[in-house]
C-alpha cells in the first residue's frame, strides 16, 4: 500500500521528531514529509508542502503553537491540525481546539493512538485522548469557569512562561516579543486575573493545573 497521508511534525526538539517519524512510518499509509522545529517553520513549510496533517506540539520558542495554528488556519482553513503535547490539563487543549486544531493528544499516549489519531484527523474527524475528553467534560457539565480563559492566546503563553518563573527579559527572548510588550501582556494579565505578583500568577496556574505544585 503506498503512502497516502502526508504528515508534517512541528516540535522544537530534533530528538522527539527522529522518534516520532520513526514511529509514523512503521505505518505504510504515512509518510512524513516535513519538519520544522518553531511555528515561524511550521507556517513556511506548510505553505510549501501542504501536508494531509500536520502534528505539532504546543509548548516551542518564537511564536509558539497556539499562534502558529491561528496562523496556518488564517491561510488555509480546511489545514488539519493535531496537537501532540505535554500538558494534561484541560485548558490546554480547549484553547488549541478553539484555535481551530482537530485533535489533542498527550505525549505519553501509546503510539497506536497517534497514528490512529492521525487517520482520523486525515479523515476530517476530530480526535480526542480519552483522558482529556473526560477532563473538559467534566468541566464543562460542572460549570466550571477557569480563571485563565480570559486571556488571549498570546496573553496565555505569557502567563504560562510567567508560571514558571521567567523573568519579562526572558519571555521576550522566547517568544521574540520586546520586553515593552511582554510588560503589556503582563499588565493585562495581572487584571484579568486579579494578581498583584508573580507568584499568585503561579498560584493561579498550580490551582488551574497548569504547572506541578
Amino acid at each position: 500500500m503506498s503512502a497516502n497521508i502526508k504528515v508534517m511534525l512541528v516540535d522544537d526538539h530534533a530528538v522527539v521528531r527522529m522518534g516520532f517519524k520513526l514511529l509514523l512510518e512503521s505505518d505504510q499509509a504515512i509518510q512524513v514529509i516535513a519538519e520544522a522545529e518553531s511555528g515561524e517553520q511550521a507556517i513556511k513549510l506548510y505553505q510549501e508542502y501542504r501536508p494531509d496533517v500536520v502534528v505539532m506540539d504546543i509548548t516551542m520558542p518564537g511564536i509558539g503553537g497556539l499562534e502558529a495554528i491561528d496562523r496556518i488556519r488564517a491561510k488555509d482553513e480546511h489545514a488539519r491540525i493535531l496537537v501532540l503535547s505535554a500538558h494534561e490539563d484541560s485548558v490546554h487543549p480547549k484553547r488549541v481546539l478553539n484555535a481551530g486544531a482537530m485533535g489533542y493528544l498527550t505525549k505519553r499516549s501509546a503510539a497506536e493512538e497517534l497514528i490512529k489519531a492521525i487517520h482520523t484527523v486525515a479523515g476530517g474527524k476530530m480526535y480526542l485522548e480519552a483522558n482529556v475528553a473526560q477532563q473538559m467534560a467534566i468541566q464543562q457539565i460542572s460549570g466550571q469557569q477557569n480563571p485563565v480563559d480570559v486571556l488571549s492566546d498570546r496573553e496565555f503563553e505569557v502567563f504560562m512562561a510567567l508560571a514558571k518563573g521567567k523573568t519579562t527579559n526572558e519571555i521576550a527572548d522566547i517568544l521574540s516579543l520586546s520586553p515593552r510588550t511582554v510588560g503589556t501582556h503582563l499588565y493585562n494579565i495581572k487584571q484579568k486575573l486579579n494578581a498583584s505578583n508573580s507568584a499568585e500568577i503561579a498560584l493561579i496556574a498550580m490551582r488551574s493545573g497548569l504547572i506541578d505544585p
